[in-house]
């Protein structure tokens, strides 16, 4: 149901039946390794290529989370996932392989969350059982292909974010024991004039903004309706953009209480400058470590805002301004 301007409801409350997290080894020095399913010792995943690569971690993903909930594949009606790779490659290449009726989705770093919104949409009225979704990225298949391969050794700005290689995906379903989806907040695109692509939180935090600015007018909520507001990849710069315009606007949100995947997933020794970033941040966090503390009972609502930055190559040579876009999703463990 059609709530406010942009907010679903959703009335059947899909479960996210299982959730499944695939990382490399830079992830497994984070604080989150314990949180992960499976943590590779390279980047290169036994592939010839980088996004050879990528693309194993997302197949990984995909089976890890059927099998977590004793579903088989053949039982899985859809597939939404996406990348940050040009057209989606090693998603497209993964759908194949895993032979699913596949809509490929392409939000940037804001993929995660549009995707769990489309399927929970999918599964709420009755158009599947089950639908695998999620998202991924691979650092240094990414890094070549919107800034410089990362053995050109070139120095970044403490703006700069890194890179998450890693898979996240969720198997939403009609019924089951997990947590619930009750509603989703399809954002708008913000554009602000900004032009650093090594500044992507500072760029997207007005998106994130708007968004849940958007959430908490559609549904008639106050922030304390959550245990925990969590944003995509702003990191550092962008999270506390974010937290001092939304005080601005009036919402009465707490530091502990507002927090962002990008400094979650990482150890302040690691060199990540301001925080975590791609596809497969928020995707990792929220499918390994957010929901497992939701079934320890650490949290029973929670909002992630998963945010993008939807720049490309051509559109930065061509040097156009960064559009931004957020989404937001509601996850609620009853009981």
């Amino acid at each position: 149901m059609l709530q406010g301007k942009q907010s679903w409801v959703f009335a059947n409350k899909p479960v996210i039946l299982s959730g499944a997290a695939i990382g490399g080894p830079f992830e497994a020095k984070g604080l989150l390794a314990s949180d992960f399913d499976l943590l590779h010792n390279d980047l290169w995943l036994e592939q010839d290529s980088y996004e050879k690569a990528h693309r194993v971690l997302l197949e990984e993903a995909c089976q890890t989370a059927v099998k977590k909930a004793n579903v088989d594949l053949s039982q899985v009606q859809f597939m939404l996932a996406g990348d940050l790779i040009n057209q989606m490659t090693p998603t497209n290449f993964a759908a194949e392989m895993l032979e699913l009726p596949y809509l490929g989705v392409f939000g940037a770093c804001s993929t995660s969350m549009e995707g769990l919104a489309l399927a929970s949409f999918i599964v709420n009225y009755g158009g599947a059982t089950y639908c695998l979704t999620g998202a991924s990225s691979h650092n240094t298949a990414v890094e070549k292909q919107f800034r410089y391969p990362t053995e050109y050794g070139g120095q970044k700005p403490p703006t700069a974010q890194w890179t998450v290689t890693g898979a996240g995906v969720g198997l939403i379903s009609k019924t089951g024991v997990g947590p619930k989806v009750t509603s989703a907040t399809i954002g708008k695109v913000i554009n602000m004039g900004l032009k650093d692509p090594f500044n992507m939180g500072g760029a997207m935090a007005p998106a994130a903004v708007d968004t849940i600015v958007a959430h908490f007018k559609d549904t008639g909520r106050d922030p304390s309706y959550y245990d925990l507001i969590v944003t995509g990849d702003l990191g550092e710069i962008g999270r506390q953009v974010s937290f001092d315009l939304l005080q601005e606007k009036g919402l009465a949100i707490e530091q502990d209480q507002y927090k962002d995947c990008g400094l979650l997933i990482y150890d302040k020794s690691q060199p990540v400058l301001a925080g975590a970033s791609g596809a497969g941040c928020s995707a990792t966090v929220l499918y390994g470590h957010l929901l497992n503390e939701m079934k320890k009972g650490s949290y029973k609502r929670i909002l992630v805002i998963a945010t993008g930055a939807l720049l490309s190559p051509v559109s930065y040579q061509q040097k156009e301004s960064i559009p931004c876009t957020a989404h937001a999703v509601s996850i609620e463990m009853e009981g």
